[in-house]
């Protein structure tokens, strides 16, 4: 199975511009016969909101705004799957969330369960559960950014079923690369995670500078491939989801049986 991301440099605000410099990106040879595709945290508006009013404006109702709409145009005519994060407008709150869209359209969502610095001024807390998905060739999930640091979140996935967690993420923080290889490890998954590069200083004193390093991680922790820190870019590697599926470590140790519920 051909998995990949594409890192971007997003414009703060410029959505159409920021979908469509995806769309150009997936038609280049490097991204042909890609089945699952993540795209960052926010990447159709930017990161840096300066203020609730602001987030609301570039928020989009799901599945009814411009970027799902177009992800499933382009999904449709590649016959892909595409994990992308993006801000939801849903009555009179705004999450930080991601969606699965497929050939079909719109297959699932999911809401950023653990807030980052001033994303908790801005958005409201996810309030959707660590869901599994069966896309034909894989199960995948989804996490957003800051839910790396929390163990939980990808031991429920892969508890579920996950072959894949699917990564969308704005890394601001050195840590989280390294961290996904553990998570990998602990939980014997692919991961994908697919950051950003670029800066933003759109409040004062808070500059922001995006740390790249979007990579693809195999179930035994391997780096199958990294971007760079400073270039917009896509990667696509063949992976097989069944190695995700072996959960021992020996012939008499298995990551999920061998927990001591009654312990901890």
């Amino acid at each position: 199975m051909k998995v990949g991301f594409i890192q971007t440099s997003p414009v703060f605000g410029r959505v159409e511009e920021n979908v469509e410099d995806v769309v150009r990106r997936l038609a280049s040879p490097r991204m042909r016969g890609v089945e699952l595709l993540v795209l960052p945290e926010l990447f159709s508006t930017g990161y840096q909101f300066r203020s609730r009013k602001e987030l609301s404006g570039l928020a989009e109702e799901v599945p009814g705004g411009y970027t799902v709409g177009r992800l499933a145009e382009i999904a449709g005519a590649m016959r892909l799957h595409i994990v992308a994060g993006i801000a939801e407008r849903s009555s009179r709150r705004v999450y930080n969330s991601a969606v699965l869209v497929g050939p079909g359209g719109l297959l699932g969502l999911y809401r950023k369960a653990h807030l980052f610095w001033d994303e908790k001024r801005l958005f409201s807390p996810g309030d959707t559960p660590f869901r599994v998905y069966d896309i034909g060739r894989a199960r995948i999930g989804m996490m957003i950014c800051f839910d790396w640091l929390f163990p939980e979140a990808a031991r429920r996935l892969a508890l579920d079923g996950a072959d894949i967690i699917c990564h969308p993420s704005n890394l601001v923080l050195p840590y989280c690369p390294e961290a996904m290889i553990t998570r990998t490890l602990e939980n014997r998954v692919f991961a994908v995670t697919a950051n950003r590069v670029g800066s933003e200083e759109r409040v004062k004193d808070k500059p922001l500078r995006f740390i790249g390093l979007s990579q693809i991680v195999s179930p035994r922790g391997e780096i199958l491939c990294r971007a760079s820190r400073r270039r917009a870019e896509a990667r696509v590697v063949d992976i097989d989801p069944e190695e995700a599926r072996n959960k021992r470590i020996t012939p008499k140790n298995h990551i999920f049986r061998d927990r001591r519920e009654d312990l901890y």
